[in-house]
């Protein structure tokens, strides 16, 4: 049973990549930074991808069925316990948000948007999309975005982002607007570029690890202190080289007759909401304690060779006090009979059961559901699952109760064995 009366939630991976249209590596463990001891840690991931492949036939299979990409990412995180909490495509633009499994009790208020900037608005392969939700009490946004290319268009980036800023809306009392939320990760393929110094300079202070002397040049630093709409916003140092624009396959920059001088297009910025000194809209509280972010890493990731751009990764840590979850769950370490399929809960004081409320259980590392008992109509805070919705083998499986007032999982077990199997 998941219960606690104050839970640190060690870190966030943010992820940025513009994969050019390309088929997806076959293993982006290291991109997500799994098997190196970080993500033991890390309970949620974020990725933000551009140019998925968006061609008419393209985006028809994926109405019906998920990207590649998604797949992919889906299949590379499920035995680390993560599930895809959310997820929202805007043609070529895509973002997923998971989490480790046992806090989704803590996530609530889950919302998307996607806001088109590409012809006027009229298309969305420019443009950003959103994730937005309540995590441990503290409302947080995920942006990712793809702005306008080329150097001279950085005016254009600037109205677009606050385009989207002005357009994204979200329903409920507090954080109706992107900046309205106590944190929000801003990333994506910016196009920002590298003003003033020729090609051969900056691939000078790239090969001589001088970077430090294309930062003053760098146009997204250069906007941070000169364009209001960035008030506020940090980012860590850039200490690896311009993540734009190489030859496919290579580690090797634009070699094409174009030649475009490298640049730090692809960015993770983070914001921190100031402390509100009262009530909010509706005279609600937008958080829970102090928020405090620190960022652990910041790199790209050159192994990457599928795309024009390299992958960006970057890893955030807060801590929160948080309450217990709104219903705790009990069951026995093991299933072996059907007369064994009993679960009894404990709801917090305040918390108001739904008809339409239910309990479903899943399969570890799968995570599909399997089977559900609806709690609204049984009198008492127990149910018992009919030998017909348990599954038919041995498997570790986890419970998890669906509040439909919140549209969200409102408490989760500890994994226990299901063995069914005859014998």
């Amino acid at each position: 049973m998941l219960a606690c009366s104050f839970f640190v939630l060690p870190s966030i991976t943010v992820v940025t990549w513009n994969v050019g249209t390309a088929m997806p590596p076959n293993d982006v463990t290291s991109l997500l930074h799994l098997n190196t001891g970080e993500t033991n840690d890390v309970d949620m991931i974020a990725i933000g991808l551009q140019e998925v492949n968006s061609k008419i036939n393209k985006r028809l299979k994926d109405a019906l069925f998920t990207d590649q990409w998604s797949e992919l990412f889906m299949d590379v995180l499920s035995p680390f316990h993560f599930i895809l909490v959310s997820t929202v495509r805007m043609q070529g633009v895509i973002l997923l948000v998971f989490a480790k499994y046992y806090h989704l009790p803590f996530l609530q208020d889950i919302q998307t948007d996607c806001t088109r900037t590409g012809l006027g608005g009229y298309w969305g392969n420019k443009g950003g999309v959103s994730v937005r939700l309540s995590i441990f009490g503290h409302m947080v946004c995920f942006l990712n975005c793809h702005l306008p290319a080329h150097l001279e268009k950085a005016e254009q980036r600037k109205e677009d982002f606050a385009t989207i800023l002005h357009m994204q809306q979200f329903e409920g009392p507090v954080a109706n607007g992107i900046l309205d939320h106590d944190l929000v990760f801003w990333f994506g393929d910016l196009n920002f570029r590298i003003e003033s110094l020729d090609i051969c300079f900056v691939k000078y202070a790239i090969d001589s690890n001088v970077l430090s002397q294309l930062w003053e040049k760098d146009q997204l630093n250069i906007a941070k202190s000169t364009w209001p709409v960035l008030r506020g916003f940090q980012e860590g140092p850039l200490n690896f080289p311009p993540t734009f624009k190489f030859d496919v396959g290579t580690n090797k920059y634009d070699s094409s007759a174009k030649k475009r001088k490298p640049a730090w297009t692809d960015r993770i910025l983070w914001k921190i909401k100031p402390p509100s000194k009262g009530l909010g809209t509706g005279g609600h509280r937008p958080s829970q304690g102090v928020l405090s972010v620190s960022q652990l890493c910041y790199c790209s990731h050159m192994e990457y060779t599928v795309s024009d751009h390299k992958p960006v990764a970057a890893i955030f840590a807060f801590a929160s006090k948080v309450d217990k979850p709104l219903v705790e769950i009990y069951v026995a370490d093991e299933w072996s009979k059907p007369e064994q399929a009993v679960v009894r809960y404990k709801m917090a004081v305040g918390f108001h059961r739904s008809s339409w409320d239910w309990i479903g259980l899943y399969r570890v590392g799968a995570w599909g559901l399997l089977g559900l008992e609806g709690v609204g109509s049984v009198s008492g805070l127990q149910v018992m699952f009919s030998e017909e919705a348990l599954p038919k083998g041995n498997g570790e499986y986890i419970l998890g109760y669906y509040s439909n007032t919140s549209s969200s999982i409102a408490g989760v077990t500890e994994p226990f064995q299901v063995s069914t199997a005859k014998r």
